[in-house]
């Protein structure tokens, strides 16, 4: 309950210049599949200590587990 409401404040750190429908959609999918983004967020991290940059990071992460991020979209 309490990683959830730091991993929510985090993204809205993080998602300030999204536009506000993604960043809701975002949020909503945190909300219903935490666990999605939680490994997403440990794997890119993995990724930034082996000298990745963080968008090189992540976009890698999303792009490996495009299934389950497209499915993840859809279903909200």
């Amino acid at each position: 309950m309490f990683n959830n409401f730091l991993m929510k404040k985090l993204l809205e750190s993080k998602l300030k210049d999204v536009p506000k429908e993604q960043r809701d959609k975002i949020m909503e999918i945190m909300e219903k599949n935490p666990d999605l983004l939680k490994t997403i967020a440990e794997e890119a991290m993995q990724k930034t200590k082996q000298g990745k940059s963080q968008m090189d990071a992540i976009t890698e992460v999303i792009k490996s587990r495009e299934e389950e991020v497209k499915k993840a979209f859809s279903n909200n």
